[in-house]
């Protein structure tokens, strides 16, 4: 039975056990630490003290009226994103209508959703559920919910009344926390929308992230550091720097440090004047000189020989340099991107790179993560490549066959996105029909795949992964009516991947749909 109260009507003398409970969280709100810290200390005493388990903060969104999940007391929230809309379940009506609301029994609701998974293990009947909103300034800007013990309970008014006293004096720390994260999401909208670059394709955590630092710093002049492996798209990160920067217009010179003999670097990057060296037989405009009014991009730079490295120091302290064989002195006017795939802080210990000169460089840093890091990133590089050499071949080629699919995910990839893509325009050239097969990739794909498949027979690890994720996206359906477009949504993901997922876990969506009548309510 779900129940909603007026903070009025609510018993407000407190107990010896619950002054005490507040006296701890005002001590705790006093503190100056972080408010993330701060919150999830305060569930912790009302777990303690109170007996009020798996507490959960849920911050507002001013904008949609959402409710999000933000911190949590014995709750695993790791890696996940919960969202209630407005009026959706106990926390979203909470939300809505910034009213106090109580279940005496969680197992007499019937269509009680658990999104969090918190509950899934435990005897519904032997808990009582709370439900308070968070008002700052008069309005709502959070919801605070946790368990208690249904037998514990013997007033479920004078429950709802303390947690509504915790609720006041956390208020302010849940407003400015909701402030925090207001600003956090921006910065990563403006991560996704700004796209950097069409060639630039991800959807996960890490790379938002770095979608969300070439958002900083293109408009600017500061120098950037890309740091990564071999294949990961180094050079991509570095033209979509410069296209989204004011130097636009200007020109982005590219100049592969490993590729010059260090008897050229020098001439290369800094010009010559005829006849300043054997076979110097005309004056040539270097590199820098190239760049000027635009971006330098220095890939490989850990490449660089001991006395170019001189060199590069000097036109990052002055922009100046000196052609060979010249007394003139050139200005320039450049801004300077380098990438390695070396680790230069070891190179720098060992005595192999300058100390000035990388600190120099690594004025702001930008990693890319290798291929294997991204997840299902993987899925959607393969359906790019699969769109663009299918058009390029002339041939019919639209999808991945799921057992590809899983081959793929199973692999490796030591040459990252650029191995795939070869990876994925051979398999193009030899698929038959409208899908790449599993037999269409390379060789040692298809030994991994079947090493992994060998080895999920008895990795317990696995198979644990498999059935939360299993449930989770069950748990979705039921919530979205077997809608998949919604329930990928819901996760953070996109269409196409909750597709192979359900087709990989043999999950029917179809079982799902429900009338639209049917309410579900869900804490």
């Amino acid at each position: 039975m779900v129940r909603g109260r007026q903070g009025k009507n609510s018993v407000s003398i407190h107990n010896y056990e619950e002054l005490a409970a507040l006296h701890a969280i005002a001590k705790i709100m006093a503190q100056h630490q972080d408010l993330r810290d701060q919150l999830e200390q305060v569930l912790k005493e009302m777990s303690q003290r109170l007996g009020m388990q798996r507490g959960m903060i849920s911050l507002l969104d001013r904008s949609t009226g959402e409710a999000w999940l933000d911190v949590a007391h014995d709750v695993n929230i790791a890696g996940r994103e919960v969202m209630y809309r407005p009026g959706e379940g106990i926390t979203g009506q909470v939300a809505q209508t910034g009213r106090p609301m109580a279940v005496a029994n969680l197992d007499q609701e019937a269509h009680f959703l658990d999104r969090t998974g918190a509950r899934k293990f435990l005897n519904r009947s032997e808990l009582s559920f709370l439900c308070v909103p968070i008002i700052y300034d008069a309005h709502v800007v959070g919801v605070l919910s946790a368990d208690k013990v249904a037998v514990k309970v013997e007033n479920l008014d004078r429950e709802l009344a303390m947690l509504v006293a915790v609720a006041e004096l956390i208020a302010k720390a849940v407003h400015m926390r909701a402030l925090e994260e207001e600003n956090r999401r921006l910065r990563m909208i403006i991560g996704r929308t700004k796209s950097p670059s069409a060639d630039i394709i991800g959807t996960s955590k890490v790379m938002q992230e770095v979608f969300g630092l070439i958002a900083q710093v293109a408009d600017s002049n500061t120098t950037v550091l890309i740091h990564g492996e071999t294949g990961t798209g180094k050079e991509l990160v570095a033209k979509s720097i410069h296209l989204q920067s004011t130097r636009a217009a200007g020109p982005l010179v590219q100049v592969n440090c490993a590729a010059m003999p260090d008897t050229l670097v020098e001439s290369e990057l800094f010009g010559h004047e005829k006849g300043a060296f054997t076979g110097a037989l005309y004056k040539h405009r270097g590199k820098f000189e190239e760049a000027n009014g635009g971006t330098i991009f220095l890939d490989e730079v850990g490449e660089l020989s001991a006395a170019a490295q001189v060199k590069l120091l000097r036109v990052l302290q002055e922009r100046q340099f000196q052609p060979l064989g010249s007394a003139k002195t050139i200005s320039v006017n450049v801004r300077i991107i380098a990438a390695t795939n070396r680790n230069l802080e070891e190179d720098v210990t060992a005595g192999r790179f300058r100390a000035d000169l990388y600190y120099r460089l690594n004025v702001f840093p930008i990693y890319i993560p290798p291929l294997r890091e991204r997840g299902n990133d993987i899925i959607l590089l393969a359906d790019h490549f699969v769109l663009k050499y299918s058009k390029e071949q002339g041939k019919t080629v639209k999808r991945i066959s799921t057992s590809a699919l899983d081959a793929l995910l199973a692999y490796h990839w030591p040459g990252n996105v650029r191995e795939l893509e070869n990876c994925i325009e051979r398999a193009v050239i030899l698929a038959q029909g409208d899908a790449i097969a599993s037999s269409n990739l390379p060789p040692s794909l298809q030994l991994k795949a079947r090493t992994e498949g060998a080895r999920r027979e008895t990795d317990k690890l696995g198979a644990l992964v498999e059935a939360q994720e299993r449930a989770l996206i069950v748990d979705t359906l039921k919530e979205t009516q077997g809608n998949q477009s919604q329930a990928a949504k819901l996760l953070g993901t996109t269409k196409r991947i909750m597709q192979y997922k359900i087709h990989k876990l043999g999950i029917d969506p179809a079982r799902f749909r429900q009338k639209r009548d049917d309410r579900i309510l869900d804490a």
